[in-house]
């Protein structure tokens, strides 16, 4: 136990063979449980760790092959089946640093926060480190998410280096957690909904030889519907079932008024542009006004969702 608390570290193992015993070796005495599931990986992965001699050690297996997200979860439900106090999730392939699981749990023992996660842009000399594709699509994605998930005060989202007290786990709704790469982003937005405290914690990025599974092609086509559909599902359970708000308000009424103003708008101009004939004041402001107002209404939604932000 560590400070009366029992901890559990999840590891979410696929094809990390040649990797997955260090970690294993890396988790320091104090962690009580230590719960790797294999992703029905198509190596020695779950063999290795069967072998492994830790009275701490659980290993679990996923018949079918269910992504980070579902690996994590399943996890998860044997921390709390445990009646573990906090749950670490370290991934399989040696890129997380068992040396920052303290500055990581060290929050939530207090009590001061419900969840923690790393923050690699906090290292600006082991942010060099980070292949430029992924720094820019990082930075994308942590906006996108911060308008999404409703913390706009957290940054490098797809961080899954993370840490959770046990009564925010149970909040949540495991079975309904995206599956695959949009697991930690699905996270924030879930704990918004039940307004958890949230800290980034600073650590270096680090990168091994182990392959990354994550395509920029399907990132680019997949996370923006994820995003768009988590975002209103957000709205509607925390400021309309839970909690009617202006917000909701705002944002149901500006976003017709602004996609009104950029239609109506773009066809006058169209229709000027191709018959040669001058649009009347009114018929402008039919389509700027419209504009104009919901846009106010937007920002101002924006600006309550940030005043609400957990911190």
């Amino acid at each position: 136990m560590y400070k009366d608390k029992r901890i559990a570290v999840v590891i979410p193992a696929y094809n990390v063979e040649d990797q997955i015993l260090e970690v294993l070796r890396s988790v320091p005495d104090f962690v009580d449980y230590v719960i790797v599931v294999d992703d029905s990986s198509r190596d020695r992965t779950y063999e290795i760790c069967k072998k492994v001699e830790d009275q701490r050690l659980i290993v679990l297996r996923n018949p079918l092959n269910l992504g980070v997200g579902g690996a994590t979860t399943a996890g998860f439900s044997m921390a709390l089946k445990l009646d573990a106090d906090v749950v670490v999730k370290m991934d399989g392939d040696g890129q997380m640093d068992p040396r920052y699981l303290k500055p990581l749990i060290e929050p939530l023992i207090a009590g001061q926060y419900s969840y923690t996660k790393g923050n690699r842009f906090l290292h600006s000399q082991a942010l060099k480190t980070m292949p430029k594709i992924r720094l820019f699509g990082n930075f994308v994605l942590t906006f996108l998410t911060k308008m999404t998930s409703g913390y706009w005060h957290i940054f490098d989202p797809q961080n899954g280096y993370v840490a959770i007290r046990k009564e925010a786990l149970q909040d949540l709704s495991l079975e309904t957690l995206a599956r695959r790469y949009f697991f930690e982003n699905d996270m924030l937005v879930n704990l918004n909904i039940y307004r958890h405290r949230v800290k980034d914690i600073a650590m270096p990025a680090i990168y091994g030889n182990h392959p990354s599974f994550l395509k920029v092609r399907r990132i680019v086509l997949s996370f923006p519907v994820y995003l768009f559909t988590r975002f209103w599902y957000r709205i509607y359970q925390k400021y309309v079932l839970r909690d009617f708000s202006p917000i909701a308000l705002f944002l149901l009424s500006g976003l017709p008024l602004v996609l009104w103003g950029t239609v109506f708008g773009g066809y006058v101009w169209w229709r000027a542009i191709h018959t040669g004939t001058l649009t009347t004041t009114g018929t402008v402001m039919l389509a700027v006004l419209p504009f104009l107002v919901g846009f106010e209404l937007i920002l101002q939604a924006m600006i309550l969702d940030i005043n609400e932000s957990p911190r």
